[in-house]
């Protein structure tokens, strides 16, 4: 099974350009990707949705909005 890595779940975020909770997050992912989708980053391998969400909210990935949080290009490392 192949990995899709974090940033892609940040680009699709963008570009939905809507505010997201952690649940509503996560079923964007699933439905995006799969719910069988594994997920890395440039530190950590084969995480769940919720998972990758919990992670990308510990590094500080996203931008508290009105309903919620989005993120921004500059959130995503260029590495």
């Amino acid at each position: 099974m192949s990995s899709v890595h974090g940033h892609q779940v940040l680009e699709m975020m963008i570009a939905s350009e809507q505010p997201y909770t952690t649940a509503s997050l996560i079923e964007a992912i699933i439905q995006r990707f799969g719910a069988d989708a594994r997920f890395h980053t440039c530190s950590k391998q084969d995480l769940t949705a919720a998972e990758l969400v919990e992670f990308l909210a510990s590094k500080g990935k996203f931008i508290p909005a009105n309903d919620g949080f989005t993120t921004h290009a500059d959130k995503i490392c260029n590495h």
